[in-house]
């Protein structure tokens, strides 16, 4: 509250910030609401939602709309950065998977010119959380802090147990397939 006029500043939800993150991305790239839609092979209706601050997108449904827009996954998240950060676990915004017991965390998001993003990703064994190859010149490192899992490309994914650590090309197909209760990673998206 200020004392001049009684109103209180309200940071925006992270629904909010990923609305406003997709409409400005998407008119940088000069494209309909429509094309992208259909470049991310989701329903316009969705992303209508999504950029009006509605929808709550799985971390599937993100990825592409990042892959059509040609940008960071991280960019969607992008907050100012104060000099010193903390996030305590358990806290941050939490993008959940349509398919499997996934959650991902945005820690850090790379500053301009700058090509890498953290992630804390928790993760409880059943459904594998399958991606899709991210844009050209991803690389993707995992050191898993918990528990044990099975991550890479598809065709021959690593077995990991606690402080292991793996890298793998993130513009092919990947998987991240808890084995244990309390995975958790620590990710590393860079790009060139």
């Amino acid at each position: 509250m200020t004392a001049d006029d009684n109103t209180q500043s309200v940071a925006p939800t992270p629904q909010e910030h990923i609305a406003a993150a997709l409409r400005r991305e998407r008119a940088r790239a000069g494209l309909s609401l429509s094309e992208v839609a259909k470049r991310a092979g989701i329903a316009k209706s969705t992303l209508s939602q999504l950029e009006s601050g509605t929808g709550n997108p799985s971390v599937e449904t993100l990825w592409a709309l990042c892959v059509a827009l040609g940008i960071q996954f991280a960019q969607l998240f992008e907050l100012p950065r104060p000099r010193v950060q903390v996030i305590r676990a358990g806290e941050g915004t939490v993008v959940f998977s349509e398919h499997a017991d996934y959650r991902s965390i945005l820690l850090s998001a790379a500053p301009p010119n700058v090509r890498r993003d953290f992630y804390r990703i928790t993760a409880e064994p059943g459904e594998p959380r399958r991606s899709e190859p991210h844009m050209s010149g991803v690389m993707e490192h995992v050191v898993l802090g918990a528990g044990r899992a099975r991550v890479g490309l598809i065709e021959a994914p690593e077995e990991l147990g606690p402080g292991d650590y793996v890298s793998y090309p993130g513009d092919l197909p990947h998987v991240f397939e808890a084995l244990e209760p309390g995975t958790w990673a620590t990710m590393v998206l860079e790009s060139s």
